[in-house]
């Protein structure tokens, strides 16, 4: 029987090895986290992330999950509505957006994954090295509670994130898509009335704001890269005021009387990079590890969980039947030729609104005024949604074939 390693149990690793070891196929599922109980960016499903978990059999495991939907869309520019779109249903093609706790999530993939007598789940796993054996991986060297061991395997598969060792270890390289931003996470009090997300553009700032699954309003502040420090040196009330100065004033006024419980602020260093091969000889990276996803859109969870659908089509037929070393890196280039040209055009869609956004130019404001004044136009609104489906529907479509 295959054997299958697979490094890093977030959506993209957990997602993959359920639906391997339900087809007969032998998985190890490593985490080197003891739990899943710690916090996440990527929380908000669009409906080619909902799409992706429902084909590979997760619909459950989506519904017995902490939820909440947005019902509408609001666009603001330095501080003054522009427009408002009601998401309410019928808006999308299939299931509106939806924002989990992932955490949860997680744990309920993986107890869906248990069910089947193929998949193992080792937590508090740390992978060390791969093994190889001439110019192939084939394997890899962990440390847990057990003391140090191997674990050999005809496929590694790294989906252990945006600082992954399998993808530096297997040699593969990575190259920068240009995201000059940072970003201040944080979540705060529910702001009464909000159901849906606000975005806000204007002065080198964007600020997305939205109701969690949690019932409070979780905030994406994204600034250019590197201006944060010395604000957070000054305190959280500095930069509270900062924020408040490009926003609404209900928003302002709200965060100025919660800015005493808001909860674990944090400074992201965007990275939005890919690598220019997925593969080598007996090794493969999807999610992060192959691609890392600017916050732009809310793009990283869902297409790395496409990249498990088209990895399952290509790996279960090969797995399951004759896998030679041959036949596997054949199914690894196919995947790489499959899932890059979607993850392409959307890096390159993500880079342009911070080039805009958040341009301190002399053009820069200029720029934004005029297209403040084009998004009141409903040819522009009508635009800038068909420029959207990419963000919420992929490239084309997904779906499991095994």
């Amino acid at each position: 029987m295959s054997h299958v390693v697979i490094v890093g149990a977030g959506p993209a690793g957990a997602a993959l090895a359920h639906v391997l070891a339900q087809r007969g196929i032998r998985v190890t599922l490593l985490e080197r986290q003891r739990h899943f109980d710690r916090e996440f960016r990527g929380e908000v499903l669009m409906p080619s992330g909902i799409e992706a978990l429902e084909s590979m059999g997760l619909g459950a495991a989506l519904e017995a999950s902490p939820r909440s939907f947005p019902k509408g869309l609001e666009l603001y520019t330095n501080g003054v509505p522009v427009f408002q779109v009601s998401l309410e249903e019928g808006f999308f093609r299939g299931k509106p957006p939806v924002a989990t706790s992932q955490p949860a999530l997680l744990e309920e993939i993986v107890l869906a994954a248990s069910k089947s007598p193929d998949f193992r789940l080792m937590r508090g796993a740390t992978v060390r090295d791969l093994l190889r054996a001439s110019d192939r991986v084939v394997g890899v060297r962990i440390h847990s509670d057990a003391g140090t061991s191997e674990l050999h395997a005809d496929l590694v598969i790294g989906a252990d994130g945006r600082g992954s060792l399998v993808r530096k270890r297997a040699g593969l390289v990575a190259t920068e898509q240009a995201a000059p931003m940072d970003l201040v996470w944080f979540k705060v009090a529910a702001l009464p009335g909000l159901e849906g997300a606000r975005v806000y553009i204007g002065g080198g700032h964007l600020l997305i704001a939205y109701s969690a699954w949690d019932g409070q309003l979780q905030v994406a502040w994204v600034i250019v890269k590197g201006t944060f420090g010395e604000l957070r040196s000054r305190g959280i009330e500095e930069w509270v005021r900062e924020l408040q100065s490009h926003v609404s004033p209900d928003l302002a006024d709200h965060l100025a009387r919660h800015q005493g419980e808001i909860q674990r602020p944090f400074l992201l260093d965007v990275v939005s990079d890919r690598v220019t091969s997925w593969r080598a000889p007996g090794a493969l990276v999807i999610g992060d590890a192959a691609h890392t996803m600017s916050p732009v859109g809310g793009q990283g969870l869902n297409v790395a969980l496409r990249d498990a659908v088209v990895a399952a089509n290509l790996l279960v037929p090969v797995l399951a039947g004759d896998p030679r070393s041959e036949r596997i890196d054949q199914a690894l280039a196919c995947i790489e030729a499959e899932r890059m040209p979607e993850i392409t055009a959307i890096q390159r869609l993500q880079a342009l609104p911070p080039k805009l956004l958040l341009s301190r130019a002399l053009w820069g404001e200029p720029v934004r005024r005029l297209l403040t004044r084009l998004l009141r136009t409903r040819f522009v609104q009508a635009r800038a949604l068909a420029t959207a489906e990419l963000f919420l529907y992929g490239l084309g479509d997904v779906e499991l074939r095994v």
